[in-house]
């Protein structure tokens, strides 16, 4: 006689934690402080994370749906993280797969849209269509959920992770907190067993994404003190490569190859190289034509085929070290997170790259759902654990000033969730408005970072250039999500945008922000010097300019001409933007407009003193108050669309 399983329906409900992977996808919750994966029928706690479109408008996810790829590989989404938060223009949608894309439409947004069965589907809604099936799952083993810990990359932008919490919203569950994969690997493992201390680097390779991070564990607070990563590189890209091979072993042109044919030969690729891990050799089957062949692929073919992928693992390791300030002997030991972790070159490499062999006893690819369901429990009011979490943002977070210069903010590796706020003013007389450009990426000019939003404050009063007072806040979320807020101080004029851009960075376009900000450092320091000095040089003429119409007679002949020709030779040093005689020749008219600047000052003391007593100016002094100190000073120009410095 079976035994009846008793709820107790007053039981509070059960917060849960998702690993919502590339390849496969987990949900787990804890039990007396000990994390556990809810299985399916047949005991496995992995869901495929496979979305298959039927033609009467249903939907089939995991199991069910990967063996419905090979015979309708356009109704069917594979890696479908790998699309999220992206533009239908990006180049990771024009990448080996069998895919109809729509074109983004004009005007509107540009994500990238699936064409299945003559209607469009987004990564939001795939993901969507695993999440409702993952909380399917808990609610069978729980019956009463609580909120969700759902983990994404570490390198994940602010697009990528909004678009994972609007999936999970339309999954309809409530996200206590978006968490980074390897800060939940770290989480499990430390409480796993039992660390106290000591300085760990998370190596996280899975099927579509690569993140390494070094954290501090000391006594429950788990320090973020870098993190790097590839949004577009895991085991999809050796399945590609070996899949490569395989179509020109059949004589096919991949670009030529029919999308049942690609879905035929990712598959027989992804088959070796789960065959590969135990065996030296393999055979691979694929049907060309509805004729079987059948090629042998020895382990070490495998992996001179996908050693260029490991290999992009290099300077992104080297790059986190190096930002944390250590060196790989310094740590105590290298965690392993994903299923890509599992290829014996992907180990023989973490040991080379390291200098030890990594920490292998904790499930790789279920290490990162323990973690979240313990942040989950944590967030929910279990204090059994005492664990503080203090991750990081990946690139730095600013402003574009006068010039087109980069203000940053928030740098990179500064701790989440975090905020700042800076003071700007304005640049010339009369402005009604501001418009603020928000920027991403580690260059000195607004052009070589990335774009993240645009958004205008307007309804200030007209007000002499640098009496308007803006103070621009910057929030990050403990899910890395950015807001930004601008407010005119003397107004009160506000607003606060949520930046959530349409799609987001490439893995490519990560590796070169940073890359680019240490090959051009030299070179972008000297161009926002001379876009400085250019924009000092023209506030300073526009004074004078302005001082000089309304009371240029107060000057000599003499004085008259030595300021004319400073005028002129700081005009021609701007022309020639040569940045040394900007700064001279700035400096010369700065001296050259002391007698006018002097005897303007002298008239307006004698126009405030006439026809009053000492003693009432004194007590007028006394009584002001002084000048509140302002962060920094930037104006803009309501013809520009930039802030200003």
């Amino acid at each position: 006689m079976g035994l009846l399983q008793i709820f107790d329906p007053a039981a509070r409900p059960t917060p849960i934690g998702i690993d919502l992977g590339t390849t496969n996808s987990l949900v787990a919750y804890t039990v007396e402080g000990r994390p556990e994966c809810v299985l399916d029928c047949d005991l496995s706690p992995l869901l495929p994370s496979v979305v298959h479109y039927l033609a009467h408008g249903g939907v089939v996810v995991g199991n069910e749906a990967r063996a419905k790829a090979a015979l309708h590989p356009v109704e069917t989404l594979v890696s479908v993280k790998r699309f999220m938060g992206r533009g239908a223009d990006d180049p990771e949608t024009r990448r080996l797969g069998p895919y109809a894309f729509l074109e983004a439409e004009a005007g509107g947004s540009n994500t990238v849209r699936f064409a299945v069965h003559g209607r469009a589907v987004t990564p939001v809604e795939a993901s969507a269509e695993i999440l409702r099936v993952l909380r399917t799952r808990a609610e069978e083993k729980l019956r009463t959920l609580g909120g969700a810990v759902i983990t994404v990359p570490a390198y994940f932008d602010d697009a990528q992770r909004q678009a994972t919490k609007d999936a999970a919203r339309l999954a309809g569950l409530e996200v206590l907190r978006l968490i980074n994969e390897p800060t939940a690997a770290a989480l499990a493992y430390g409480l796993d067993k039992g660390r106290d201390t000591g300085t760990f680097a998370v190596f996280d390779l899975g099927g579509g994404t690569f993140d390494v991070t070094v954290l501090s564990l000391d006594h429950g607070v788990f320090q973020v003190r870098s993190t790097g990563g590839d949004a577009q590189l895991g085991g999809d890209d050796m399945d590609r490569a070996v899949a490569a091979w395989i179509l020109g072993e059949l004589a096919v042109d991949p670009e030529r190859a029919s999308p049942a044919l690609v879905r035929a030969s990712l598959d027989a690729a992804r088959a070796a190289k789960h065959a590969l891990t135990d065996a030296t050799d393999a055979l691979v089957r694929v049907d060309l034509d509805g004729t079987p062949r059948e090629l042998s692929l020895s382990r070490a073919h495998f992996e001179s085929l996908v050693a260029p992928v490991i290999a992009r693992t290099t300077p992104v390791v080297r790059r986190a070290l190096r930002d944390a300030g250590l060196q790989a002997r310094e740590l105590d030991g290298v965690i392993l997170v994903g299923g890509s972790t599992r290829v014996p070159a992907v180990r023989a490499h973490v040991a080379t790259l390291f200098g030890q062999g990594p920490l292998t006893d904790i499930d790789p690819e279920q290490v990162v759902a323990y973690g979240a369901a313990i942040q989950a429990n944590l967030l929910a009011g279990d204090r059994s654990d005492d664990a503080l979490i203090l991750d990081v943002i990946p690139l730095s977070l600013g402003l574009e000033t006068m010039g087109g210069v980069a203000e940053k903010i928030l740098p990179r590796n500064t701790a989440i969730p975090s905020g700042r706020a800076q003071q700007f003013t304005t640049y010339a007389d009369n402005q009604t408005g501001f418009e603020l450009h928000v920027v991403q990426g580690e260059r000195e000019l607004a052009a070589d970072n990335r774009s993240l939003a645009k958004f205008t404050l307007r309804g200030i009063p007209p007000m002499p250039a640098g009496a308007a007072k803006l103070e621009v806040t910057f929030r990050v979320d403990a899910d890395g999500l950015l807001t930004v807020q601008a407010r005119e101080l003397t107004t009160g004029v506000a607003q606060e945008i949520e930046v959530a851009p349409s799609y987001g960075l490439s893995g490519e376009d990560v590796e070169r922000m940073l890359l680019d900000s240490f090959d051009h450092a030299e070179a972008d320091f000297a161009a926002r010097q001379l876009r400085e000095r250019i924009v000092e040089a023209e506030r300073v003429m526009a004074a004078t300019e302005k001082a000089l119409v309304a009371d240029g007679g107060l000057l000599d002949e003499d004085e008259r001409a030595e300021l004319d020709g400073a005028l002129r030779a700081l005009r021609a040093a701007v022309a020639s933007q040569d940045g040394k005689a900007i700064h001279h020749r700035t400096e010369g008219l700065d001296r050259a407009s002391h007698p006018l600047a002097e005897r303007r000052m002298d008239r307006a003391v004698r126009d405030a003193m006439r026809g009053r007593a000492v003693d009432d100016v004194a007590a007028t002094v006394k009584d002001r108050p002084e000048h509140p100190h302002l962060a920094a000073s930037y104006a803009s120009d309501p013809s520009s669309p930039e802030v200003t410095r």
